[in-house]
């Protein structure tokens, strides 16, 4: 097998659950193959580099061999060889930095004056080595 579709080998190797999700990822633009966007019928061959952009973070894989066949996941290794950056990694256990202003329940769609509050909240937020003890755990 020299040749795979993209999608299919996407699916192959467990990256998304169904073939039509590596296919709507595509033609999302959060694929990439070898550095330039991929369509879903593109034909990737063995040691070509794919970019999988997953929310936040960019998984980066080399295929290692072709396979057109959902295989388990622990033969995954034989197939793709994950070469994502630790930075990218990390971003996976970084807190998401968000903030929930409550509103009634019926109360509709902040209006312009209730964006100026919130955005303004949300400037004023500021987290330096002074505002914690120095007995605090992290």
């Amino acid at each position: 097998m020299d040749l795979v579709r993209l999608d299919k080998y996407l699916w192959a190797i467990r990256l998304y659950k169904s073939r039509n999700d590596a296919t709507e990822a595509c033609k999302g633009n959060k694929v990439h193959v070898n550095g330039t966007a991929a369509k879903p019928s593109k034909m990737i061959k063995a040691g070509d580099v794919l970019a999988v952009r997953k929310g936040a973070v960019t998984f980066t894989y080399r295929a290692k061999a072709l396979i057109e066949n959902r295989i388990g996941a622990k033969l995954v290794p034989d197939y793709a060889e994950n070469l994502t950056p630790q930075t990218e990694l990390d971003k996976l256990q970084a807190p998401a930095e968000t903030f929930f202003v409550r509103r009634d329940r019926g109360a509709g769609r902040p209006t312009k004056r209730d964006r100026r509050i919130m955005d303004e909240m949300w400037d004023n937020l500021s987290y330096s080595a002074e505002d914690f003890p120095d007995d605090t755990e992290f």
